[in-house]
């Protein structure tokens, strides 16, 4: 039996949140009936949820905690976060006791814990748990929202090295699966003034949502360079949602949908506009099998088409054969999809086809040669190109005409603008890679690709669509 003396006692109740449980649980419980209600029919694979006082960020992480099935069966719970007191170079685990919070105990999986400690990015070192307050905040809302008994696995992760977080995220595949939940702990921007915030902390969510652990990294990178007056960080604990993302990113069966968001400057009775701190609620779930999905092979197979495709053709003018009996048979459906060339992440050529009528294989390797030689904006690409040129191919769903722009989710949906013959189209990771908001993702769209001035969306059909996403590994390099 193992002694309470070693058990991690609540740190920041009667701070963060009460610490008389009637009042601890009627606060979770007013936040969890007053926040956004579940969005998803599929498996909540792993939720982000933000870590900061209740009063600030507790609706928001209670919209998160909403889209977990009250009466699911999740074995473990691992949550993961990082932490605001120690650089340790690796992942601390708590193997001491569990858990206390003013609701009762939470146990801790210690034999999963001791198991992680088999890799070397992780450490025992109880010291980090004991005043870190971004596990602890999560637990009431696991206490009050799931039915059924749980152990957690807190994790708080001490590094900044993106080499690391793979490691720690290797370390975790194995329990990444059905019977387990993810709980990525992290507020998002910190100390800009109030409309900066809803700027940044929309592009940091959406590159998040990208499931792609290089472009999510481009967005933290990137917002850095916007020096965006006062901002500290767009997302304090990027390492830990790093670290999700390098378990998911090949895994095209699950979708990220952002629920809920607001700032500490939303608060009427403490917020200050000049100074906040952003939060955000984002839910990972299980797609239907059904739908249309790439494997990693696929993906793998479509890359290696466009590329050598591109070096036949602009070296010798012929196409390389093509043998579609290996294929599997999403490689030979009809859909639409654009090939982009980049070199030093700047546009190089773009072409792709929505309504295709042939297979997705043959409409790549045309791609391909249309986006290196038929780009109206650019010289064909020359031979000596070749070895800079960064591939990366957007397979797309089917258009979707809407009638309210608040559809759109910048990074997730792709926007295709018509009016009369005029026409034009923005993939999905323009909004990432660019940082508009939504009215300059529009304008941009409608005055630059489609012709109709910078307020012509207002007039014209706008549909969506969404696009799978992969690109080569590694870049060429000269």
């Amino acid at each position: 039996m193992q002694s309470t003396n070693k058990d991690r006692q609540a740190a920041v109740a009667g701070t963060f949140y009460p610490s008389d449980p009637t009042g601890l649980r009627k606060m979770v419980s007013g936040f969890l009936a007053s926040a956004k209600p579940n969005q998803t029919n599929s498996l909540t694979r792993a939720i982000l949820v933000p870590h900061a006082g209740y009063v600030y960020s507790g609706e928001v992480a209670a919209s998160g905690f909403n889209q977990l099935n009250p009466d699911q069966v999740y074995k473990r719970v691992f949550i993961i976060a990082s932490s605001h007191r120690y650089s340790l170079g690796k992942a601390a685990v708590y193997t001491s006791g569990d858990y206390l919070t003013p609701l009762g105990r939470v146990p801790v999986d210690i034999d999963v814990s001791k198991e992680l400690l088999k890799s070397s990015a992780f450490t025992d070192y109880p010291e980090a748990h004991l005043s870190e307050h971004s596990i602890e905040v999560q637990l009431p809302f696991l206490q009050c929202r799931l039915k059924n008994s749980f152990k957690i696995v807190p994790i708080i992760i001490g590094t900044h090295v993106p080499s690391i977080c793979q490691d720690i995220s290797d370390a975790l595949k194995p329990y990444f699966t059905k019977e387990n939940l993810f709980v990525i702990s992290s507020d998002f921007s910190h100390y800009p003034s109030y409309e900066d915030a809803n700027k940044i902390d929309e592009l940091t969510a959406a590159a998040f949502c990208l499931n792609s652990t290089t472009k999510f990294l481009d967005a933290i990178r990137n917002s850095e360079k916007l020096n965006i007056p006062d901002l500290a960080t767009s997302m304090c604990a990027w390492p830990s949602a790093l670290t999700f993302l390098y378990l998911t990113q090949d895994n095209s069966n699950l979708i990220f949908n952002k629920i809920d968001y607001q700032n500490s400057g939303d608060n009427k009775s403490y917020g200050d506009k000049k100074s906040v701190v952003g939060y955000n609620a984002i839910c990972i779930s299980e797609s239907q099998p059904s739908g249309f999905f790439l494997t990693a092979s696929d993906k793998k197979a479509l890359i290696n088409i466009a590329r050598t495709t591109l070096e036949s053709y602009i070296k010798t003018r012929t196409l390389p054969p093509l043998n579609p009996a290996g294929y599997s048979d999403a490689l030979k459906a009809k859909a639409g999809a654009f090939v982009t060339l980049t070199i030093d992440k700047s546009l190089r050529g773009c072409i792709g086809s929505f309504e295709p009528n042939i297979p997705l294989y043959k409409l790549i390797q045309e791609m391909a040669v249309a986006s290196s030689t038929r780009d109206s904006r650019f010289q064909p690409v020359k031979a000596d190109e070749l070895e800079s040129i960064h591939i990366e191919i957007s397979v797309l769903t089917p258009m979707r005409k809407i009638d309210n722009i608040s559809e759109i989710q910048l990074g997730k949906h792709g926007i295709y603008i018509k009016k009369g013959f005029s026409s034009g189209t923005f993939l999905p990771q323009v909004a990432t890679e660019t940082g508009w908001s939504l009215e300059e993702f529009l304008g941009h769209c409608a005055r630059d690709k489609a012709g109709i001035g910078w307020t012509g969306w207002k007039s014209a059909d706008i549909y969506i669509y969404e696009a799978l996403v992969f690109e080569e590994d590694t870049p060429k390099k000269k």
